[in-house]
């Protein structure tokens, strides 16, 4: 029996590009995101194996209809495993900047990882300048600030269709280190041309009145800093990505897991991506961006004697608490304890106390941060810890969380986590960890057509973009705008 996959039907009277410079050829009519909420509930980031999938439809104005497909079908120019932020912008670029077909593969769906569990921070604020990360860090934030100026040029709203908010950014300090610490930041910032200054505790009230430190405290404010909705975003990009499916050009194989790379004899080109139901073809390169599956996928697919893989990516577990139409108060910025950079740190293990981030010996970091999405719902965080691939909701640190935050903002302290039990909602996200801090982005020593692009941590979103642009520039054999070596896999993953 012939294999069968998804065939999109496309409704003629949507008309949205979104695109970021596009090609002359390429200015036509994009698909727009629907308003409905698109990925169902935003609750549970589940192995790419057992996604249990809403009876909400995230397809939007798209139609679904069952297709057999020959084999002459499943060719394609590229073939990018991973549908997280990271896959679903590499495809984007490369529609938009070639003529090339793109084969889209994941086990599950888009946003039912890492992607769909985060605040969603476009931030430079707790970025340093001179570090390996930061000209990619600059160069996707300006990538993202065109993306929803092109959008507004359209007569749309950002807001309404990425979530994009400018919040700006509050880093806050509740001691005299701290407060010394962020005040260095903020000259560091503003020699890079950053908006930025030191509030101290009195002047934040008049930004964040919700806000209560003690007089050692204070916060860094960044007024420049964005935030998106990750689900909105990922509806917008994956519609712009199915404009080209009439063009013969995209296409997506969704609840089919990669299991093989199958090669040429014994020469360094892969020429196939074996799923569970197809043989993807490829005729110019495989993507392999699939977060913090990204290892062991590896591991699977590479099954050759001849290569030894040392990718040390890891899956780093998170909660976020959401308290939907939240009324009590109102957050204006995101806002983020200075404790929070101490979450870089692979093993944390402190004695937990008041006057810092909770550590145990479990692993578990817990550090405040607070913000308001474009719906309006109060998003708190955040929480990492090394447990593997576990996306059990753990009530203990859900109950960290909110005493942490409750330190920060005392008007929490008159709410009842459980009155608001039934209009809270708990993201567990597992972030691709990687030891050295800085994603893997390039050639797959031993392949010369197997890229890979991964370890992100909590940074996919904010580096997603750049990233996408690197990668797409390799394939395509352009120069790279953003120096690529810091991200290369030899001498890091391959030795």
């Amino acid at each position: 029996m012939a294999a069968m996959a998804y065939k999109l039907a496309i409704n003629s009277n949507l008309n949205t590009n979104g695109l970021l410079s596009p090609p002359p050829n390429k200015l036509q009519s994009h698909l727009l995101p629907s308003n409905k909420k698109i990925c169902g509930r935003r609750i549970l980031a589940s192995p790419p194996l057992s996604l249990i999938r809403s009876k909400k439809s995230w397809h939007g104005s798209l139609r679904l209809s069952n297709l057999s497909q020959s084999s002459a079908s499943n060719s394609f120019d590229v073939v990018i495993v991973g549908a997280g932020i990271i896959g679903l912008t590499i495809a984007r670029h490369l529609l938009l900047a070639s003529d090339l077909s793109v084969a889209l593969v994941d086990a599950a769906v888009p946003c039912s990882g890492a992607t769909g569990a985060g605040q969603g921070y476009i931030w430079k604020a707790h970025k340093s300048p001179g570090t390996e990360k930061w000209e990619l860090m600059m160069r996707s934030h300006q990538l993202w600030e065109s993306l929803a100026k092109s959008i507004q040029l359209q007569g749309m709203d950002p807001v309404e269709v990425l979530g994009w908010k400018k919040t700006g950014s509050l880093l806050v300090s509740k001691t005299t280190d701290e407060s010394s610490i962020l005040k260095r930041r903020v000259e560091e910032l503003s020699q890079e041309g950053l908006r930025a200054e030191f509030l101290s505790s009195n002047d934040l009230l008049s930004e964040e009145p919700e806000l209560v430190l003690d007089k050692e405290g204070g916060a860094a404010f960044f007024p420049d800093d964005y935030q998106l909705d990750a689900h909105r975003t990922v509806a917008f990009i994956e519609k712009g990505n199915r404009h080209f499916a009439v063009e013969g050009r995209y296409a997506e194989f969704y609840h089919e897991p990669a299991i093989g790379l199958v090669r040429h004899g014994n020469s360094c080109e892969v020429g196939a991506i074996q799923t569970s139901k197809n043989t993807l073809h490829s005729k110019k390169a495989v993507v392999i961006a699939a977060g913090c599956w990204t290892g062991s996928l590896m591991h699977d697919l590479i099954k050759q004697p001849d290569i030894e893989l040392n990718l040390p990516i890891k899956p780093r577990k998170g909660h976020l608490l959401v308290i939907e139409n939240f009324k009590s108060f109102k957050l204006n910025h995101g806002i983020m304890e200075a404790g929070y950079t101490k979450h870089q740190s692979a093993t944390l293990k402190a004695t937990a106390s008041d006057s810092g981030p909770v550590y145990n010996a479990q692993d578990l970091s817990v550090s405040m941060t607070a913000t308001m999405d474009a719906s309006g719902n109060l998003v708190l965080g955040s929480s990492r810890q090394l447990v593997g691939f576990n996306t059990e909701v753990d009530e203990s640190v859900i109950n960290h969380i909110w005493k942490r935050v409750g330190e920060f903002i005392p008007a929490l302290r008159h709410e009842s986590l459980e009155d608001l039990r039934q209009s809270r909602e708990v993201r567990v996200g597992l972030r691709p960890y990687i030891p050295d801090g800085k994603p893997v982005i390039g050639l797959v020593p031993g392949f010369s057509n197997v890229f890979l692009a991964a370890g992100h941590e909590g940074e996919g979103l904010s580096l997603a973009l750049g990233t996408a642009e690197m990668i797409a520039d390799m394939v395509l054999g352009n120069p790279s705008i953003v120096d690529a070596a810091p991200f290369a896999l030899l001498g890091r993953c391959f030795h």
